[in-house]
């Protein structure tokens, strides 16, 4: 985790240092909160970034504020938070919580970011949404039989990459599917355990970059020669 947090950790710091993306989305995870964590002190200049998803969870341990509070300790940049949970209890609530004056604007500030650095995370019980007490298990095993293997802010991908509708993501206080297709998404994941939503999530075709350690690399890439010789074999074009 702490290898993969430096990489994250230099690439925020080259987004800050090229003044190219002025205001940038930050998601939730615990590769992410190590970046933020291992980042030193600069100056982050005209830079500003704002929380793409709710936060309140129950246990303060696991709170995604942290991400966005030490950014800005960091860098001394302005930061906003969207100070309500990352998943209302019902889709009214969820308009309800958007509507509110200073969420409005948050969520507002989100869709106008140049670009959104986020985790990818697994559909189990171990996974940060779940473990942080942001959703219960029966959530997440809805989502689960549903075909669900990868959650990337707020949404759930199949083993193919394709999106899964469901009552979880629509009570999510986070980006709708069509808001990520118009942005530049920049994931910070690895590991054992994150090889197949890694995967899922990169068959979405939704990232832009994959920030991830040499391990995941060569794993997905064995994972794709494989593949390309079972076609190859079976006479099918790669």
């Amino acid at each position: 985790l702490k290898t993969l947090g430096m990489a994250g950790s230099r690439y925020i710091l080259n987004l800050i240092e090229a003044n190219t993306d002025r205001l940038i989305g930050i998601g939730h995870g615990r590769t992410l909160a190590a970046a933020a964590d291992l980042l030193p002190s600069v100056s982050g200049g005209s830079v500003r970034f704002v929380s793409v998803l709710g936060g309140l969870t129950r246990r303060f341990s696991a709170s995604p504020f942290d991400v966005i509070h030490r950014l800005a300790e960091r860098t001394g940049a302005e930061a906003y938070v969207m100070p309500v949970p990352f998943f209302a209890n019902t889709v009214q609530d969820r308009q309800i919580l958007e509507s509110q004056f200073g969420v409005s604007d948050v969520i507002s500030m989100a869709r106008d970011a140049s670009i959104y650095l986020a985790g990818v995370g697994e559909v189990d019980l171990k996974s940060f949404i779940a473990s942080g007490g942001m959703v219960e298990e029966a959530d997440v095993e809805e989502v689960r039989r549903a075909g669900a293997v990868a959650e990337l802010l707020g949404q759930f991908f199949d083993i193919f990459g394709h999106h899964i509708p469901n009552s979880l993501s629509d009570r999510a206080m986070a980006p709708r599917i069509d808001d990520l297709n118009k942005h530049r998404i920049v994931a910070i994941a690895g590991g054992t355990s994150k090889t197949l939503a890694i995967r899922s999530i990169l068959k979405s075709g939704l990232l832009f970059g994959l920030i991830t350690d040499e391990s995941t690399a060569c794993r997905l890439l064995n994972e794709a020669t494989e593949t390309t010789y079972q076609l190859k074999k079976n006479g099918k074009s790669a």
